[in-house]
């Protein structure tokens, strides 16, 4: 068997190569793990509208415990369960289900509560910088780790003594874990700043929309039917599924629809209805009214219908009434809807001159959010490259 070369000034552990200084030790070793109140210690009457929150796994996110939504109990239970009260510093794990996440309790959450799906980590400060713990279960390979230890068939699950039995890759000095902590935490600010920036766009897009699409006077109402081409999908036979290009892609439903564009996942050489290059995609079913755009030639399948017309203008109203055909679904089993009632859909309509520059303003709010979305995507890939280079010591801070 061939030994792997290891570079100078590192060490081969049972966790990966680790800078010479760094230790390798279990979780129970440095922290004390506690499991959350059991069922029976607290049920639905206990919540008040005004008192101490609870976290639950819903609440668990990289950036930190997210505060929407909280369950609350009052200051008599919060006594009752002072145990299960958490402090800054502490890590609170996903006990059930999504094991592999947790949160960081910072001090706007001191004195909190936690749930009974969850299990608390804490953890002498002097000897462990704990943002810098939180973000080491972050890494892929140590959530990976875990969700192999977890036990359960139908739902994975984890236990104090699985969660303490973690080996850990630890920095010797609390100053070097604080490195490593402070540089990915400026990193996750950025990340927060730009989802904040993107969600206050949206909202502006949204109230730029029920402005400008709202009828007013001197336009005219139009039955969609009448003033664009509507083709209705039409499944091809399975036995002419295939994933070797040969024909033309099938669009099917949500499925084959990402960011408001088809994608790829079959071809079909048996072409039923055809959707052209920039055709608006509709869905028909399951849920009715999800819009996109065809980025190539396609086949349609059952679920969706094409819609064409001469601008942008009918693909943003579309959008501005995605989730009005609900109402006018219909279906036991799941919404649909048939091609009478996509015809019959009433447009209000401007001049074309118009329809052009709202197409446009709302075209050009759509781009500058894009640009941001492809910017925090970019930032959160140069996240996890740093947290691989920090967190196994291969680039060092001090």
């Amino acid at each position: 068997m061939t030994t792997a070369i290891v570079r100078p000034g590192y060490k081969q552990t049972e966790v990966g190569v680790i800078p010479e200084d760094w230790v390798v030790i279990r979780l129970g070793d440095i922290s004390d793990v506690k499991t959350g109140p059991f069922g029976t210690a607290l049920h639905q009457k206990d919540y008040v509208e005004d008192g101490t929150p609870i976290i639950t796994v819903e609440h668990l996110g990289e950036q930190g415990v997210v505060h929407q939504n909280l369950p609350m109990v009052s200051n008599t239970d919060k006594k009752r369960l002072s145990s299960y009260t958490l402090q800054t510093g502490d890590i609170v794990f996903s006990r059930v289900g999504s094991v592999d996440r947790n949160s960081l309790i910072r001090e706007t959450e001191n004195g909190w509560l936690f749930s009974g799906r969850l299990l608390r980590i804490r953890h002498d400060l002097k000897h462990v910088y704990s943002a810098y713990l939180s973000y080491y279960f972050q890494q892929e390979l140590v959530k990976q780790r875990i969700r192999n230890v977890a036990v359960g068939q139908t739902m994975a699950s984890l236990n104090t003594q699985i969660l303490k039995n973690v080996d850990i890759a630890l920095p010797s000095k609390v100053p070097e874990q604080t490195a490593i902590a402070t540089v990915l935490s400026d990193t996750d600010s950025l990340i927060t700043n730009l989802e904040k920036l993107i969600e206050k766009k949206r909202a502006i897009k949204q109230g730029a929309m029920q402005q400008l699409l709202r009828p007013k006077e001197g336009w005219k109402i139009k039955m969609l039917g009448e003033i664009a081409n509507v083709t209705m999908g039409q499944s091809p036979l399975s036995k002419f599924y295939n994933k070797l290009g040969i024909g033309l892609p099938l669009i099917q439903g949500n499925a084959d629809i990402a960011d408001r564009k088809t994608i790829i996942r079959a071809f079909t050489s048996n072409v039923t209805k055809r959707g052209n290059i920039g055709d608006i995609v509709m869905s028909v079913r399951a849920p009715v009214g999800e819009i996109s755009k065809t980025a190539f030639d396609c086949c349609l399948g059952r679920g969706v219908c094409a819609i064409s017309f001469r601008n942008d203008y009918l693909y943003h109203f579309l959008i501005y009434f995605e989730k009005s055909w609900a109402q006018l679904s219909t279906g036991s089993t799941f919404d649909s809807v048939n091609s009478k009632q996509v015809k019959e859909l009433e447009i209000p309509i401007p001049s074309p001159v118009e329809q052009v520059r709202i197409a446009q303003i709302l075209t050009d709010m759509d781009t500058e959010i894009s640009v941001l979305e492809q910017k925090l995507s970019k930032y959160k890939l140069l996240k996890q490259g740093m947290m691989q280079e920090l967190l196994t010591g291969k680039t060092r801070l001090v």
